[in-house]
């Protein structure tokens, strides 16, 4: 098979894999490697995936991620965001556009929870529940 012949084929399977509900990383890492692994070989394909895995996942900037889900997950169950957002809400209701201006205000005012990293004193995430 020729290159281009392999690209539509590619496209065509990736389409497939879309419209059966496959998750998109799922379905480009397929159609990516399987692609790869008829043109060039199957060894460089594998050590191709192996590879941009471990680069991808050893990138330290990739931890703030897990920990902002952590950190959104905390502040829903202590009712910080409920509370902020119901007092934004009042502040802002009213008014043309007060439901966005309710939630920028709510994310403003979230600010200074989620980004403590500037300050000298920790502020831990069971300080903020109420007892």
């Amino acid at each position: 098979m020729t290159p281009v012949q392999i690209g539509v084929l590619g496209c065509v399977v990736l389409v497939i894999l879309l419209a059966s509900s496959m998750p998109v990383a799922f379905s480009m890492a397929i159609v990516g490697f399987v692609g790869f692994a008829v043109a060039v070989s199957p060894e460089a394909a594998v050590s191709m995936i192996t590879t941009e895995l471990y680069d991808n996942f050893s990138k330290h900037s990739l931890t703030v991620i897990p920990l902002f889900v952590l950190m959104g997950q905390v502040a829903f169950h202590c009712g910080i965001s409920r509370r902020l957002f119901h007092t934004a809400y009042h502040w802002f209701g009213p008014l043309p556009g007060g439901l966005a201006m309710a939630t920028v205000g709510a994310c403003t005012a979230f600010g200074p929870f989620a980004d403590r990293g500037r300050q000298l004193r920790p502020l831990w995430p069971w300080s903020l529940c109420r007892r």
